[in-house]
């Protein structure tokens, strides 16, 4: 199947051809033809599988039908929620591309930043919202925002949004959302609560799903490093001193972690930046262009703040720290290898790591290939974990045999112990103590 066979208006096609897009990814192909009908959806999908044009092509394609008949100030007409600025940004610079040829307006409002050019690009009227839920709300609140004409709304990546705890927001924002409309849900996981919230949102839905195991796909190249906790800066650094060249996206479990990084890096004097959520909207926002244009070759990152990175030509992505959620190491290397590329994903893994790099393989159903030794083996434990099963296996049954006891070492023992008793009495002969002896011979008596 290719775009031309789906049906589209011809300005929209023209934009697509003009940026690439030949033939539809599996949740393009599955979802578009359901979303020009004008059926609800659920998709569940991660992040690199082309979601962003599976929901915007086919709500476009009717916007565009629309506009020939309605005259006046723009309403809004579609609604996109994204969990974070990043996203927002990304979304909306993808739709941007997609309206080139059409006379439609985009809008996106996330914080970080001052509301006021916001609340003027609203006043002046947009057909298409893109907006992260607290400044959504916040402006619906204040009457800058009227969604009387809405007809499609988009909830992306749903699962982080309860994560990041906008479940409350989500609810009152689809609760001001008329009944009449085209909703569609998209989530990378599907736990009890986001079957709850897709209820609420959606009508009689259809459902897609692209499985975790196709999303890390063959396209990507995984590999995985056993090393300890202080020799992990040793190792990225020697990694990135590999490949040069190239542009590297870094992955920390933490804000703090991710700073800590950044400084390594900055020691042995390669530049880099860090992008989460304790940074400014400027700052996140410097780093991020500075990354996407090649001016920057290596970005560290929070999964949080990562959601809304879209580099063509990124090569290799570095697990610095195992994630504790395995859905999220399917995003995490999701950002390498997009579209037709190849890519590459290192993970870093501590002992303390190994549960979650097991519960990775169990939701990839593939094993993670060991890449053995590194420069930095110093640590008995690394050397332990990259060594084979059955080395593994003597050594615990070498570990877990008692030794005998040495008679000897205890006969020895027990004469030190006769000897310091004498040499006890004899000091108390020449040196009596009438209280303590009395004490004494009063204990023994009794």
């Amino acid at each position: 199947m290719t775009f031309k066979e789906l049906g589209l208006e011809a300005p929209l096609l023209k934009a697509l051809e003009e940026q690439g897009y030949k033939q539809p990814t599996p949740i393009q192909q599955q979802s578009i033809p359901i979303l020009l009908e004008g059926k609800d959806l659920l998709g569940v999908a991660q992040t690199g599988t082309g979601k962003t044009a599976a929901f915007g092509i086919p709500i476009l394609n009717n916007l565009i039908k629309d506009t020939i008949k309605i005259k006046g100030k723009r309403k809004v007409k579609a609604l996109i929620i994204a969990p974070t600025r990043e996203l927002a940004i990304q979304i909306g610079d993808n739709f941007n591309a997609y309206i080139k040829y059409t006379n439609l307006k985009t809008a996106m409002i996330f914080g970080g930043v001052k509301p006021v050019q916001q609340i003027k690009t609203l006043q002046y009227g947009v057909d298409i919202l893109i907006a992260t839920p607290g400044r959504l709300l916040d402006l619906m609140d204040l009457g800058h925002i009227s969604f009387k004409d809405l007809k499609h709304v988009v909830l992306d990546e749903a699962d982080q949004m309860l994560d990041m705890g906008f479940i409350h927001d989500i609810k009152k924002i689809i609760a001001k959302l008329p009944a009449k409309r085209q909703s569609l849900f998209f989530s990378a996981t599907m736990p009890k609560s986001i079957v709850e919230l897709s209820k609420k949102m959606l009508g009689d839905f259809e459902r897609v799903t692209i499985k975790p195991q196709q999303a890390t796909a063959e396209k990507v190249t995984q590999g995985i490093y056993f090393v300890s906790k202080q020799n992990k800066p040793k190792l990225l650094v020697h990694l990135l001193n590999e490949a040069k060249d190239k542009s590297v996206l870094v992955f920390s479990r933490t804000k703090h972690g991710a700073n800590k990084i950044v400084k390594k890096l900055e020691k042995a004097d390669i530049k880099a930046a860090a992008i989460h959520g304790n940074k400014s909207q400027a700052a996140r926002q410097k780093a991020l262009s500075a990354f996407k244009e090649g001016k920057l070759k290596v970005l560290v990152a929070t999964d949080i703040a990562a959601r809304g990175i879209d580099v063509d030509e990124l090569s290799l992505v570095i697990n610095h720290d195992l994630p504790n959620v395995p859905e999220t190491y399917v995003h995490r290397i999701g950002r390498t290898g997009r579209a037709n590329a190849s890519g590459t994903a290192i993970s870093f893994c501590m002992g303390e790591e190994r549960p979650y790099l097991k519960d990775i393989e169990k939701l990839i159903k593939q094993k993670v290939p060991n890449l053995g030794d590194h420069p930095f083996m110093q640590d008995t434990q690394e050397i332990e974990e990259t060594s084979t099963p059955v080395q593994r296996e003597k050594k615990e049954r070498s570990s877990t045999q008692k030794k005998p006891r040495s008679r000897n070492r205890n006969g020895n023992r027990n004469r030190d112990r006769d000897r310091d008793r004498d040499n006890r009495g004899s000091k108390s002969s020449k040196k009596p103590n009438n209280k303590n002896s009395n004490s004494r011979n009063r204990g023994f008596s009794n």
